[in-house]
């Protein structure tokens, strides 16, 4: 799901890089990677889009009772 919403938000669709690795027995952490110059499309003003890409994909690992923690990376 991450890696839909990111890639319908950038322009470079083939550099979007969504890697998860474990952060605990129920916990999953999500690094999203994106090109040079899209990360602030993915962040937005004042980190909304950011804060809304948390927000959702949260709400999707709570319904699995998953805790989901997506960092933006450079």
């Amino acid at each position: 799901m991450c890696h839909y919403v990111v890639t319908s938000i950038v322009d470079d669709t083939d550099a979007v890089q969504v890697t998860a690795t474990s952060a605990g027995p129920d916990a999953v952490r999500l690094d999203v990677r994106v090109a040079q110059g899209e990360m602030g499309r993915v962040i937005g003003k004042r980190g909304r889009v950011a804060h809304a890409i948390r927000t959702l994909v949260r709400a999707a690992g709570s319904r699995d009772e998953v805790d989901i923690e997506v960092e933006f990376v450079d």
